[in-house]
């Protein structure tokens, strides 16, 4: 399957209908996949230096909305119906890359799996699987 928006076209779409989404960029879309990346600073952080659970979590959201909308057009109104996160070592603050990949993309559901790591770094430091509800077109 080959994406329809590019990353500059997606990262327009984030500005204009999610401005809360600020820190986000879309690092690159390829065929049945997106990188979304965040920055994660001291806003990101819990006690203890480590980046949270809830900014690991938006990022494997907003990576698999990502990687969806670049293979079906600029849809504002797909929602999360389901995602479940497991957190599987302590990241560090600084670039994280939410590499999304679509499991299945269909007329109504979409199916996504989300691996998050050090920009650079294979490790993962969560893994995310996330179903999306697709509005009728």
């Amino acid at each position: 399957m080959q994406p329809i928006l590019s990353a500059e076209e997606l990262d327009a779409f984030l500005q204009k209908e999610f401005p809360q989404a600020e820190g986000y960029t879309v690092a690159s879309v390829a065929p049945g996949e997106a990188v979304l990346r965040l920055e994660a600073g001291e806003k990101h952080l819990r006690p203890g230096g480590t980046v949270s659970g809830p900014s690991l979590f938006a990022l494997a959201d907003v990576a698999a909305y990502i990687a969806i909308l670049a293979h079906i057009g600029p849809v504002a109104l797909a929602v999360t119906t389901n995602l479940t996160i497991n957190f599987l070592r302590k990241p560090e603050p600084g670039r994280l890359d939410g590499r999304a990949r679509i499991l299945k993309l269909g007329r109504r559901l979409a199916v996504v799996d989300v691996a998050i790591t050090h920009a650079g770094d294979p490790t993962v430091l969560a893994h995310a699987v996330a179903t999306y509800s697709i509005p009728p077109r």
